[in-house]
């Protein structure tokens, strides 16, 4: 059996209590993510450590992008007791603007060892191009 002590989390407990937010199912939380850009590509990656792959929705709307996931009690009968939880429960929702450069189309996602990471590439018509100059004064079409 675990026992620890700690005044501040009961205090935390009883706020959480009287301001309707103890639930483990009461709101969304956030999860802790990374964004950069790797070559061609943005990576976006989400820490969701014990969600399994099945309890996670990513949906793509014009230029955001909703990630959600649930991590559900490990316990999945009624005669275990908790001793004790500090891990967090229940949803877990992020949201991001997408900029008009990136190809929502192409989206990869990868979930291993609790981190999803999502590869956005760039689309073509973001990516820079060659101008040619013509010498006779005649015009050129800029070529991709």
């Amino acid at each position: 059996m675990l026992m620890r002590t700690d005044p501040f989390r009961e205090m935390d407990r009883i706020v959480q209590q009287l301001s309707g937010t103890s639930g483990t199912w009461s709101k969304p939380s956030v999860m802790p993510m990374d964004a950069y850009r790797e070559g061609e590509e943005y990576v976006i990656a989400f820490d969701l450590p014990g969600v399994t792959p099945e309890a996670i929705d990513i949906d793509v709307e014009r230029n955001m992008l909703t990630v959600k996931a649930e991590r559900r009690p490990a316990a999945k009968n009624d005669t275990v007791q908790m001793e004790l939880s500090e891990r967090p429960l229940g949803v877990f929702s992020r949201q991001v603007m997408l900029a008009d450069t990136l190809d929502t189309e192409r989206i990869e996602a990868d979930y291993e060892a609790g981190v999803l990471t999502l590869r956005i590439p760039i689309a073509e018509r973001a990516k820079p191009r060659k101008i040619s100059i013509g010498s006779t004064g005649g015009r050129k079409q800029i070529s991709g």
